[in-house]
């Protein structure tokens, strides 16, 4: 099977990550994103770009990563894997903007290779309404299929499948949003040879800049109050939950002794909890609520 080598790929990630810095700031108006250069003691390292205090964005990250070295014990246990070096690399992002109206955004592509030949890729996009727009969610879930098509006509609905029980709360009995596309340990075969999946992961990672920049083009200047702010701070929180309970990255990143600044950069800079709050009947929050379902079908023609 032909394949490229790991650090070219973990080049080619890293150009993704400056395409998308430079179309956010340009979106923004405002908003620089600021560079941190880490290392990681046991090999490798990363550039996590952070922006604040933007026009639209009140915080955003886009992380890039390449590290290596011995598997640790947890993660050789838990993703059944035989004891070999590893190479990581990827790029991984998380918006919260100022304006409620504007949803939260989440995206992350990665590739895994081992010494012993195991490799494979995997990603994701999934998008957090602090309140559901069913034209912006068919928008979204459009711009899904038509990418996963290009590829393979399974792909989509196995993806988004995928990512309605990966981005949900167990605790909560809901999901994390309106869901997207997930998928994990894809590797090469002679349906999908190497380099049209790379060129798939690569392809989401292109196309994250347009779908993003869309809703803050069009959502940015809407109208909201102090309620609207409130629920946005609460779903902010069910964010938190989530990623410091239940995703699988925070925890890879953990388990790998990753750098904890840039692992838990997804963490919006304000959040709240209220004692068993429940939204007024009929209101906007309330609604939203009823469609964190999983298995809606956003696409309705």
């Amino acid at each position: 099977m032909e394949k490229i080598k790991k650090e070219i790929i973990a080049e080619r990630f890293q150009k993704i990550q400056h395409h998308i810095c430079e179309a956010l700031e340009k979106e923004d108006g405002i908003g620089k994103f600021k560079t941190d250069l880490w290392e990681r003691p046991q090999g490798g390292g990363g550039a996590t770009k952070v922006l604040t205090d933007g026009e639209i964005i009140a915080k955003g990250g886009v992380a890039f990563s390449a590290v290596h070295g011995p598997t640790p014990e947890k993660i050789l246990k838990k993703l059944s894997l035989e004891e070999a070096d590893f190479f990581a690399t990827g790029v991984s992002i998380v918006i919260h903007p100022i304006n409620p109206m504007v949803p939260i955004i989440h995206m992350n592509i990665r590739y895994f290779e081992m010494s012993n030949g195991t490799y494979w890729f995997g990603g994701g996009i999934d998008l957090t309404p602090h309140f559901v727009d069913l034209e912006d969610a068919s928008y979204f879930h459009k711009q899904l299929k038509a990418h996963c098509d290009a590829y393979d006509a399974s792909y989509y609905e196995k993806f988004k499948q995928w990512a309605d029980e990966y981005f949900y709360i167990p605790h909560r009995k809901e999901t994390r949003g309106i869901g997207g596309i997930f998928f994990d340990r894809l590797s090469a075969n002679e349906k999908m040879p190497f380099f049209k999946l790379l060129s798939f992961v690569e392809g989401l990672g292109y196309l994250f800049p347009n779908i993003y920049c869309h809703f803050m083009a069009k959502n940015h200047k809407l109208p909201y109050g102090e309620q609207a702010l409130k629920w946005q701070a609460l779903r902010r929180g069910r964010y938190v939950e989530f990623n410091l309970v239940w995703d699988a990255g925070t925890k890879f990143g953990l388990d790998t002794n990753g750098r904890t600044e840039s692992i838990l950069m997804s963490m919006p800079p304000e959040a709240n909890w209220v004692y068993n709050q429940t939204p007024e009947s009929g209101s906007e929050a309330s609604k939203t609520l009823e469609l964190l379902k999983k298995g809606i079908n956003w696409i309705k023609d």
